[in-house]
Formats: C-alpha cells, sequence, structure tokens
C-alpha cells in the first residue's frame, strides 16, 4: 500500500468521523417547543367555591373519584399529592419537573366572566412569581366557553346527559369588553419575559371561533376587532402578534354565530379573520375516542395532514394523553380512550416530531393535552398508576430541553 493511498485513507476516515460527529450533535441540539396546556384549577379559589366548596379547587373532585366498572382504570391519583399549585415553591417544583422532561412550554387556560378574569391564581401567585420560570416559557389560551354545572359533581350527571345544562357564566364579549381584555393581554402577560413567541410575536389562541364571532358581533366585526389588538400588540413594541385557534374536526358543515345566521365553514372564517396558526385542544375535538389508543393515532395523523394540506395558515400537531370524564361525574360517561399508556403516549409524540421535522419553515412547536387535566384523564404529572411514565415519555422522544 502507497503512502499516498494510506494518506487518502486517514483523511477520508477523519472527515467522515468529523462529519458524522457534527451531524449527530445538531440532531441533539435541535430544540423543540413541547408544549402542555395547563388546566389552573388545583388551588384555593373563593370564587370557585361554587363549584368545589371545599376550598381545594377540582382537587376536591380528583378525591371522590372512583371506578365505574370492573376493569376502569381509575382512580388516577398525583404522586405528589394534592398540592396547591398557585403556591410559587410548588410551581417551581413542576417548572423543573417539565424541563428536566423535555416539556419548556406551558398553555395557561386563560379564562374571563362577568367581567373579570377567573382562577389567574396559579399562572399570577404560582407560575410568574417561580424564581425558575425563564426555564419553561408559556402562553395563553383564552377558553372563551359558556360555564354550566359540568364542573360541579353534584349537579354535573345531568349536565352531561342534557338533562339539565343551567348557565351559569356566558363567555361572549363584546367589542368593548374585548379591548379590555385584549390590553389585559398585552401589559400584563404579553410583556413578561418567559412570554412564549413565534418570529418575536407573542401568541395568543382562542378556544372557541363561533363565540368569538357571536360576541363581537358577526365575522366582519371580528377582523376590525382583531386589527385593532395587532395594532395595539404593535404599539407595546412588539413586532407583531400570533393569533392561533384551537380547531375542532374539519368538515365543510357551516357555522352559526349568531342564531340563523351562516357565517361559513370553519375554515373560510379562519381564512377571513387571518389566523396565523391552528392546532387542537384535545383528541375528543375531532375523532371518535372510544377506542384503542393506536387506532386513535391513525386519524389523529390523517387529520394533522388534512388541515395542514388545506389552510394557509401553519397547522401544529397536537397529541392527548388520553380521554376519559368520568371522575367528574357519579355515573360512567361514554367515551374512553384505552391502551393509553406510556409507551403508545411516546409513539404518538414520535409522529408529532416526525410532523415537526418535515415542516422546518414553521415553528418547531407541539401541543399537549395537557399537564394536569387529571378529571379529563389525560395528564403529564406523575400519578400513582404510572409513575412518571408520560413524562419520560417526553423525555425519550425530546430529551431535556
Amino acid at each position: 500500500m502507497n503512502k499516498r493511498f494510506l494518506l487518502c485513507t486517514v483523511v477520508l476516515l477523519y472527515t467522515t468521523g468529523f462529519l458524522f460527529a457534527q451531524a449527530t450533535k445538531n440532531i441533539q441540539t435541535k430544540r423543540y417547543d413541547v408544549a402542555a396546556f395547563v388546566w389552573p384549577s388545583y388551588h384555593p379559589d373563593d370564587w370557585a367555591k361554587i363549584f368545589w366548596p371545599d376550598g381545594i379547587g377540582e382537587w376536591q373532585t380528583v378525591i371522590s373519584n372512583k371506578p365505574k366498572f370492573p376493569g376502569h382504570e381509575q382512580p388516577r391519583y398525583p404522586l405528589w399529592g394534592y398540592i396547591n399549585e398557585a403556591d410559587p415553591y410548588v410551581a417551581e417544583m413542576e417548572i423543573n419537573a417539565a424541563a428536566d422532561h423535555g416539556v419548556n412550554v406551558f398553555i395557561f387556560d386563560w379564562y374571563w366572566y362577568d367581567g373579570m378574569p377567573f382562577l389567574e391564581g396559579q399562572l399570577n401567585d404560582g407560575y410568574l412569581k417561580a424564581r425558575n420560570n425563564n426555564r419553561v416559557k408559556f402562553y395563553l389560551m383564552w377558553a372563551n366557553h359558556d360555564v354550566n354545572t359540568t364542573w360541579d359533581k353534584r349537579n354535573s350527571d345531568d349536565a352531561f346527559s342534557r338533562k339539565n345544562q343551567s348557565l351559569i357564566w356566558r363567555a361572549d364579549i363584546d367589542r368593548k369588553e374585548f379591548e379590555r381584555v385584549a390590553i389585559r393581554w398585552i401589559e400584563k402577560y404579553f410583556k413578561q419575559p418567559s412570554y412564549y413567541k413565534i418570529d418575536d410575536k407573542p401568541v395568543l389562541m382562542i378556544y372557541d371561533l363561533v363565540k368569538l364571532v357571536q360576541g363581537l358581533g358577526g365575522v366582519e366585526q371580528t377582523k376590525d376587532a382583531f386589527k385593532w389588538f395587532r395594532e395595539q400588540t404593535v404599539k407595546a413594541g412588539f413586532k407583531g402578534l400570533e393569533l392561533q385557534l384551537s380547531m375542532r374536526k374539519e368538515t365543510d358543515k357551516g357555522l352559526s354565530a349568531i342564531p340563523g345566521d351562516n357565517i361559513g365553514t370553519q375554515k373560510d372564517v379562519v381564512e377571513k379573520l387571518g389566523f396565523n396558526s391552528l392546532t387542537h385542544y384535545q383528541f375528543v375535538h375531532f375523532t371518535n375516542v372510544d377506542r384503542d389508543y393506536n387506532v386513535i393515532l391513525n386519524d389523529v395523523i390523517k387529520e394533522w395532514k388534512t388541515v395542514s394540506n388545506s389552510y394557509a395558515a401553519k397547522y401544529y400537531p397536537h397529541v392527548s394523553v388520553g380521554w376519559d370524564a368520568s371522575p367528574r361525574t357519579y355515573g360512567l360517561q361514554p367515551g374512553i380512550v384505552k391502551n393509553n399508556t406510556p409507551k403508545n403516549f411516546e409513539n404518538a409524540l414520535m409522529e408529532a416530531k416526525k410532523f415537526v421535522d418535515a415542516h422546518p419553515n414553521q415553528a418547531p412547536l407541539i401541543t399537549i393535552n395537557s399537564w394536569n387535566e387529571w378529571t379529563e384523564t389525560s395528564y403529564l404529572m406523575p400519578c400513582t398508576m404510572f409513575g412518571y411514565g408520560y413524562l419520560e415519555a417526553v423525555k425519550n422522544v425530546f430529551g431535556k430541553q
């Protein structure tokens, strides 16, 4: 073997090894925005005593949970106990556990009823006062849905069965009220250093498209309100506003926001209003969940592709841990996800990661339901049944972020 050939071989091997190491490093250091919804009901709140009179929030419902049939995988109890999530020291523990397992964004459900905010305690007194909240960013989902007795276990069976859906609070608000709310979002939350942004634009998700349009008086009126909202966000020093929608199942069915007024399909309204991006809140919103998790996942992946290919707005894939709302009632509520083990959940996360990797022109965002939906049986937090299994599933796919 001549010296030149040997030298070329050594150089080639070295170069190949170097490139492989760099490629591996790039793969390992790629960042994903793994965002878990937060249901902020697990803390003392005087106003919330209308639903949970014991004064500990919806932990009252979790404590009373019992199985409804042989083999029912209930109750699910928190491994950490019935913590006060509005305590900044508790928030620090949650933030560390989330970040250490790859969850680096919280999406707080945010409510406004009767002219004031509801259930802001976990965000304001817990997360925002936590000394380590720079480890996990946050953004808001305006949960603009009406409230009946579904949250109140004493009356929830009738609410779920539609025998009695007594309305407690309406969620639709007019333009004047919308402006009050939007200014609160900008001043109190968007300006926080840890607020999550896409392209340097704060993200605001809206839960119910119909309720939004209903309150503001129509599609054109809503479009004008959004224009004003975007302008105010820019005036506050931001590059713009990322308006995001929590979608329902994609169909050709028309929406009716004002009685007798067909405002168009979901796609029509989304495009008229200029939403920047889309995701989902829960599998139950767009597919039959009374099946095996792996079967559900096949339909979920199809829905991701359908929405992504059909809309101008970017779609961010959503993964739900599961669904079983029976903890909220005494009777059995139909529609329970089967076989939603941490391993199967991990497979779903792998599919979401593939989707993100296949769309490099958009933020690497994945939404998960949820951090702590104990009474809908869709949570990442450690539990008595699976321990840290769901969090470990996130870490196995995305690593510590």
